[in-house]
């Protein structure tokens, strides 16, 4: 089956109102920029939005909530490099957040798609973010119940994939994203270069293409960094 989509926008054309969409990236490392720009075209809104961070700038994640399209952000880190985008918005009470320990994100991705819809961690125990979940006691130390976190769709980088959906990611930019194409039902790929079947070796494959459900090509892919240090602004 050849999952490779023709455009950025033909990728994201499913996406509508009030999705779930989980977004690669620690930072800019690994960040979508290309898909989540096309997503911003299309403009659909109301949607909740699990990524590492909370945007920085005036692009990609940062612009998709100035546009107003995020009602609900799920992250870990809310308050990075410039994130006065979100700042202002959740201040004034115009975007809601779940703020989540950094390994807590991942466990609770990973176990969305492993299957597994609840686990116990020592992390927040005592905190604000405990509160109303249930606590349970394992040989002598307090535990917090987290709940798996799924996806409609997920946005993701790679390096290279081919045509099957196998995927290798370079360096830093893997990150969240081999969680993140398992725990959402629609996956959505963005590879810096499309190489035919057999073109990765499988022992270097880390998201098999059982979990991606489109390609798309996007060349010479934007660093978020480099955005900002040259004032950009989407759109």
């Amino acid at each position: 089956m050849d999952k490779t989509i023709r455009s950025l926008s033909d990728a994201v054309a499913k996406i509508g109102d009030g999705a779930r969409i989980m977004i690669g990236g620690f930072g800019g490392s690994g960040a979508p920029i290309e898909l989540i720009h096309a997503l911003i075209d299309k403009g659909p809104r109301n949607l909740t939005v699990i990524n590492n961070n909370a945007g920085n700038g005036h692009v990609g994640l940062a612009a998709m909530i100035e546009q107003g399209m995020i009602a609900k952000i799920i992250c870990s880190f809310p308050r990075s490099a410039n994130p006065e985008v979100f700042t202002e918005l959740y201040l004034a009470g115009k975007i809601e957040l779940e703020l989540v320990p950094q390994g807590t994100l991942a466990e609770r991705i990973r176990a969305g798609g492993a299957g597994i819809p609840a686990f116990y961690t020592p992390t927040s125990y005592g905190t604000a973010l405990a509160e109303g979940k249930p606590v349970a006691e394992f040989e002598g130390r307090q535990y917090v119940q987290e709940r798996w976190l799924k996806a409609d769709f997920a946005l993701i980088k790679a390096e290279l994939g081919d045509p099957m959906g196998n995927l290798t990611y370079r360096m830093a930019a893997r990150n969240f994203t081999p969680l993140m194409a398992m725990a959402a039902e629609h996956t959505i790929v963005q590879v810096s270069r499309v190489v035919p079947v057999g073109g990765i070796d499988p022992e270097q494959v880390v998201t098999p293409g059982i979990f991606v459900n489109c390609v798309v090509e996007a060349p010479d892919p934007k660093q978020e960094e480099n955005l900002n240090r040259e004032g950009a602004i989407y759109p």
